[in-house]
């Protein structure tokens, strides 16, 4: 469910037309929660205060990996990007978990990589909100980033969304 949350921000950054290249956006969140997990490979499990997961692979460059323990409280910046699709005779689709194709596709730090397929219903460029509907019906309102992304988007076009929660690049004391 979560996945589908993330995917549904994604889905808010954007959208191209048919026959145009997908949109892509890349931004930089932070997020502060506490240390439920630490694995091989700079693999983090973060547990937030609304008792929800998130895993982040830590950049190499940041040190203070080295002093984590579990149960510590922490404020991480990580990047995510979104990719933005229009797929005609895409059917709509749940989110699916595409991260071991990420990986295996030369992208090794991907930790979280959700795929799905939505339906445009409205958009609201001025304000930057946009309304889709998932497979199982529902009807998701959310808001967007990155204002280029609604480029080409059209009410009742189906969209491949991907949201891709790639590394952290900060680690720092929580508050």
């Amino acid at each position: 469910m979560r996945g589908v949350t993330l995917l549904a921000a994604a889905v808010l950054s954007g959208l191209p037309v048919a026959a145009q290249p997908p949109n892509i956006s890349q931004s930089e969140h932070t997020v502060t929660a506490r240390v439920e997990r630490i694995e091989p490979g700079r693999v983090v499990t973060l547990r937030t205060d609304d008792n929800a997961f998130q895993t982040v692979y830590v950049d190499p460059g940041v040190k203070a990996l080295d002093g984590l323990r579990v149960g510590d409280r922490v404020t991480v910046r990580y990047v995510e990007s979104v990719i933005v699709k229009v797929r005609p005779d895409a059917t709509p689709s749940a989110a699916r978990d595409t991260s071991a194709a990420a990986r295996e596709g030369g992208n090794p730090h991907v930790v979280d990589q959700q795929t799905a397929v939505v339906t445009i219903e409205s958009l609201d460029p001025q304000r930057l909100f946009v309304t889709y509907r998932r497979a199982d019906g529902a009807k998701i309102v959310r808001a967007v980033h990155d204002r280029h992304l609604l480029d080409g988007l059209r009410p009742g076009d189906r969209v491949e969304v991907t949201l891709t929660r790639e590394r952290a690049i900060s680690v720092e004391p929580g508050r």
